[in-house]
């Protein structure tokens, strides 16, 4: 399994019905939640043993699956 499907699962598992594929406004379009946000940069750091801090923690690195995986790539 690659990077991107490993996050994709993580998504499909928080929030289930939402096209992450073709979204680019996760954030800024009120898609996620912040109890989502909290799940999914739990399970990302868990799962790519990466460690995020709060500077990480801004909307245009959870947009979209590729801030997500730009982000999960320059902390490792």
């Amino acid at each position: 399994m690659n990077d991107r499907e490993k996050l994709m699962k993580i998504l499909t598992e928080t929030c289930p019905g939402v096209d992450f594929d073709k979204e680019t406004a996760l954030i800024d379009g009120g898609i996620l939640e912040s109890l989502d946000i909290v799940t999914i940069v739990a399970e990302i750091m868990d799962v790519f043993s990466v460690e995020l801090n709060v500077d990480d923690l801004l909307p245009e690195h959870f947009n979209s699956v590729d801030a997500m995986l730009q982000l999960i790539e320059s902390r490792r």
